[in-house]
């Protein structure tokens, strides 16, 4: 589903990844893990276009997107979440679902205007397909609240809605766990297998080692911007150069 070939990116004179190379295949779900400050969401924003790779390569089903704007991305089934949420608290949380769901709909100037039938019609089987996402991640008492109403855990699985609503091939979540309770995390982990078991192949950055080790099909460990190790997660958890990144060099030994 996804390759990516020696990916490096700088900043100034800070090289924030550097000669990144591994492989996604499709229907698994894949996490990317490391200390602080080792490159994850670096990586995460040069896959999907949101920076540019200093050099390297980037490649979805065989064709390299490696610069490609998003919105070509999520047209080409690419879809991801953000670590800190990108919800529009002005709208209802159905809406919210259903801006997901944009670019799969017919809305030029004059239809809108018009208020055409068929335009309506697609509105209308648009939303009545966002209640099921709703459902599906397990927000559907939420449909008439708006956006502002949602407890954060709730909030968060309604961004994993409306990623899905662009009904991608790929799903890219940023942190999902982050700040969330025992139970809710539990919920999120139950969600991403739905999701992985659903056909979307799952990429992940998190921080919640817990999560990671029971959902993940393989583990990729950055530091410092470089690959570390991959594996299963019982590789990657036995790998004295893992445990040293996390716990320090003690640890190791």
């Amino acid at each position: 589903m996804l390759e990516i070939r020696n990916l490096t990116r700088t900043f100034g004179g800070v090289t924030a990844v550097q000669e990144v190379s591994f492989r996604i295949r499709a229907g698994t779900i894949h996490s990317v893990i490391g200390p602080n400050g080792a490159g994850k969401t670096t990586l995460f924003n040069l896959i999907t276009g949101l920076y540019q790779p200093s050099s390297g390569q980037i490649l979805l089903e065989g064709e390299s997107i490696g610069g490609h704007p998003p919105d070509e991305l999520a047209r080409r089934g690419m879809s991801r979440t953000f670590q800190n949420l990108q919800i529009c608290m002005n709208m209802s949380a159905l809406e919210n679902v259903m801006v997901g769901a944009h670019m799969r709909q017919n809305q030029g100037l004059l239809a809108g205007m018009a208020r055409l039938g068929k335009l309506v019609r697609a509105e209308r089987a648009c939303a009545a397909e966002c209640v099921e996402l709703m459902n599906f991640v397990g927000v559907g008492r939420y449909v008439d609240a708006d956006a502002s109403q949602l407890p954060y855990g709730a909030l968060k699985r309604l961004e994993i809605a409306r990623a899905l609503a662009a009904k991608p091939k790929l799903l890219l979540l940023d942190e999902p766990a982050a700040g969330l309770n025992h139970t809710e995390t539990q919920e999120i982990d139950v969600l991403i297998k739905k999701v992985a078991a659903a056909g979307v192949t799952v990429v992940l950055v998190e921080h919640d080692m817990k999560l990671v080790m029971n959902i993940s099909d393989h583990i990729l460990v950055l530091n410092y911007g470089k690959k570390l190790a991959e594996g299963t997660a019982q590789e990657v958890r036995a790998n004295p150069e893992v445990i040293a990144a996390y716990l320090g060099g003690a640890a190791a030994h």
